[in-house]
């Protein structure tokens, strides 16, 4: 019931304001889903918490742009990587394209990424970690998962990649305890992997794109219609990012744990 309640009205308040939001005169889905996100972490966190909760969002601003530019560049290194892996492991090539979609990049890229995180990084998610940490990043991971399962081009391997995508970018919410490194992760994830290299974003292709692939090769290797998070080897470079954080999240609790002791 700890849990329930929170949950409840999380959802309740999040598919009222969409749909007051959507039919009330906004055409921007991403938008509107954003501001549902942000009405209903606001509302249950007033109601439950008594307006009491760190999101993670309300940090110094040089906190937030460098926690912001790591993600950009963690990132960068899981999607040049597995962009690299394809590349040389099929037909499948990248050409100069120049286009870039700087509209899309504000009405989809942009909420989207801040909307996935707020949702499932932000109040709820770190509301159930208090009372199972290992527990929330499972269930909000498969969740997030699951949400995408609609999408065009989606396979079990595109879930099971997506999944790990989850429990990453929970993570990366570990890491500082704030939003700002997962959101800087998700945000040039989707923007490099679509909009620069060309790939589809879970299923969905950006009108202009910097490059375009070109060739062939098995789905399952180059993420087929899904993209980039379709192939086998995004499963691989995730896992190796999951396990750099995990190693990264033990060390900071070691040298914290040492810190104490010094101190008593």
């Amino acid at each position: 019931m700890e849990l329930l309640g929170p949950i409840s009205l999380f959802a309740s308040v999040y598919v009222a304001t969409f749909l007051a939001v959507g039919y009330g005169g906004l055409p921007l889905a991403q938008w509107a889903a954003l501001i549902a996100a942000i009405c209903a972490s606001a509302f249950t966190i007033r109601v439950v918490e008594g307006g009491r909760w760190r999101l993670g969002i309300f940090v110094p601003p040089r906190i937030a742009a460098i926690e912001f530019f790591f993600g950009i560049v963690f990132a960068a290194a899981l999607i040049v990587l597995t962009d690299a892996l394809i590349v040389t492991s099929s037909n499948l090539r990248e050409v100069y394209r120049g286009g870039f979609p700087v509209l899309e990049m504000l009405t989809v890229f942009v909420p989207a990424a801040v909307h996935e995180e707020i949702a499932f990084r932000g109040y709820l998610f770190q509301k159930m970690r208090y009372w199972n940490r290992g527990a929330a990043i499972a269930i909000t991971s498969v969740v997030f998962a699951v949400m995408h399962a609609g999408n065009r081009g989606v396979t079990a391997l595109a879930i099971a990649n997506l999944v790990l995508a989850g429990v990453l970018l929970a993570l990366a919410y570990e890491r500082y305890e704030r939003l700002w490194f997962p959101i800087g992760i998700h945000l040039a994830w989707n923007v490099l992997s679509g909009p620069v290299l060309g790939y589809g974003v879970s299923g969905y292709a950006a009108r202009a794109t910097l490059f375009r692939t070109i060739g062939t090769g098995p789905a399952w290797i180059t993420g087929g219609a899904f993209g980039i998070e379709g192939s086998a080897w995004m499963a691989l470079v995730e896992s190796g990012g999951i396990f750099w954080l995990a190693n990264q999240l033990r060390i900071s609790t070691e040298e914290l744990k040492m810190r104490k002791s010094a101190i008593s």
